[in-house]
């Protein structure tokens, strides 16, 4: 499909020259510090996300209490822009809020500055922060991009000035996407990241620090503090203010493999609040204040991550919370398991919304992968902590849930369904296949992994057997946790042609670079 470029870059370098100007000179080991002159400033850069055919939300956050006022127009000359008034933002968000703008024009090129006023002074403003983006096209023939992975700053692979940062953000932004789906993982609350970190070949790996980032995150600011972290780094900054973003989450946004209702076991002294279930309310409320999510505004009807985002007639992305409501981690070998990974209610919800799609693809946003056998060893327990327990029969534990779904897409006659994960810091490709499977009443499907996006990669996961899985690519280390400098970093790009409805998924290295290519044809059964 060809791209229309809309001179977002252009649009960029004003925002970035606010940036530095805001930034202070920065030594290795301490966060830059944002100087606060007499006007309120957004060194942390702007977002948008759950962009509409009509609407898009708008995040920034100030350095001091300041009223948020957004300006949208057709250029980026801004030539008779109109005005938003957002909301005063103060120290009970941690000074982030969000704007939504509506009205706006369907499969056009949004240009947007947000400026912040003093609140006793509203002619006081300091300098517009830019960026922009593109709401959804209600026409089929402009096709759709986007771009998915998960995973960042795990495993103490922080933020290395040395290599310039997180640089796989320029190799997505020069892809010029409609969006970004992050898979979760977008912190890595129980990861502290110190000054620096041995390599295997001697060499060392220096991180920017912060005091949030020196221990696991208990408190509300701790949370706060580790999204924070990740903007402090110059290109996903660069990037959020040019791609609007989905985001969901995983555990390391509380705490590795947590489960509802987890007690952290008294041998773990990294931790003295040792209830999951506050830490958890903690890292949400954190969660909602730095990322532009619809469900979780303030005044959000029941304050959930799962929803659906309808990108026209060709695309509905179903983000799913696989977190939040999941049974506790165990053998999963159970013969009847009602709750499973989703809960009742969201896969009720998942069924409903899948039924009423009338987009030609249906993308299943998942953080963690169906087929692919993932360990809890937390607690040194023989538990698992995704879907797959690693027996290769008739569906148990949590599988019973996930075989209820896939059953019901098959006997409703869903067409065009696609799974997108991240978790595992490895990229591969697994088509699902009745025919070599123990369970067999569902249709051909495939699930697509990429990720990490800057942190430790691992070896690949063993597949479960239950759903007839192959993988048909992979990219993996055989060593464990390998660091960004050692490569196998990656990310995955879906690109949907508006003519013919052909989707075509492509995993990507750090850098760009195609991996694997796989074109799908609308409304085809086993291909």
């Amino acid at each position: 499909m060809s791209h229309r470029s809309f001179g977002r870059r252009s649009v960029l370098r004003g925002s970035l020259a606010t940036s530095a100007a805001l930034t202070l000179p920065v030594g290795l080991g301490a966060a830059p510090a944002f100087a606060r002159s007499g006007r309120p400033g957004a060194g942390w850069g702007v977002q948008t996300g759950d962009v509409t055919a009509d609407s898009g939300l708008v995040w920034v956050r100030a350095d001091r209490p300041a009223r948020m006022i957004v300006e949208t127009a057709a250029t980026e000359s801004f030539r008779d822009p109109r005005r938003w008034q957002g909301p005063l933002l103060g120290a009970d968000t941690d000074f982030t809020g969000t704007t939504r703008l509506h009205g706006l024009p369907s499969g056009e090129q949004i240009h947007y500055r947000v400026l912040l006023a003093d609140p006793d002074d509203p002619r006081r403003t300091g300098e517009p922060v830019t960026g922009t983006f593109r709401t959804v096209a209600r026409r089929r023939r402009d096709g759709v991009r986007f771009l998915w992975s998960g995973d960042l700053a795990g495993q103490g692979w922080g933020i290395n000035p040395d290599r310039g940062g997180y640089r796989i953000y320029d190799a997505m932004a020069r892809l010029d996407p409609d969006f970004f789906l992050c898979s979760g993982d977008n912190i890595y609350a129980d990861g502290p990241i110190t000054a620096t970190q041995a390599l295997p070949d001697g060499g060392t790996w220096r991180n920017i620090t912060t005091e949030e980032k020196a221990k696991v995150a208990e408190t509300l600011a701790e949370y706060r503090g580790n999204f924070r972290y990740n903007l402090l780094d110059d290109n996903l900054r660069r990037f959020n203010a040019q791609v609007p973003s989905v985001i969901s989450w995983d555990d390391h946004e509380v705490r590795n493999n947590w489960y509802p209702g987890e007690v952290i076991a008294s041998s773990d002294t990294r931790y003295t609040e040792k209830s999951i279930d506050v830490l958890a309310a903690r890292a949400r409320r954190a969660f909602g204040e730095y990322f532009p999510v619809s469900t979780l505004r303030p005044g959000a009807k029941d304050g959930r991550v799962y929803r659906v985002l309808r990108q026209g007639p060709l695309l509905d992305v179903f983000v799913l919370d696989m977190r939040t409501y999941r049974n506790a981690n165990s053998p999963d070998d159970q013969t009847v398991d009602p709750q499973g990974i989703l809960g009742r209610e969201q896969l009720e919800w998942l069924k409903r919304e899948l039924a009423r799609s009338r987009a030609v693809w249906k993308v299943i946003a998942a953080d963690m992968p169906i087929g692919l056998v993932v360990p809890d060893t937390t607690e040194n327990e023989p538990n698992f902590e995704a879907v797959a327990q690693g027996d290769p029969g008739a569906p148990l534990g949590r599988e019973l849930q996930i075989a209820e779904l896939l059953r019901f897409i098959k006997h409703r006659r869903i067409t065009g369904t696609l799974w997108l994960t991240a978790d595992v810091h490895h990229t591969s490709a697994q088509h699902y296949q009745p025919s070599r499977a123990a369970f067999t009443d569902f249709e051909p499907f495939w699930e697509f992994v990429s990720g990490p996006l800057n942190a430790g990669a691992f070896p690949a996961s063993a597949l479960d057997a239950t759903f007839g899985p192959e993988r048909v690519f992979v990219k993996a280390p055989t060593a464990s946790n390998v660091s960004p400098a050692g490569g196998y970093q990656f990310f995955g790009e879906v690109d949907i042609d508006g003519g013919s409805g052909e989707l075509t998924v492509r995993l990507r290295e750090q850098d760009g670079t195609v991996l694997f290519t796989r074109t799908l044809k609308p409304g085809r059964v086993g291909q």
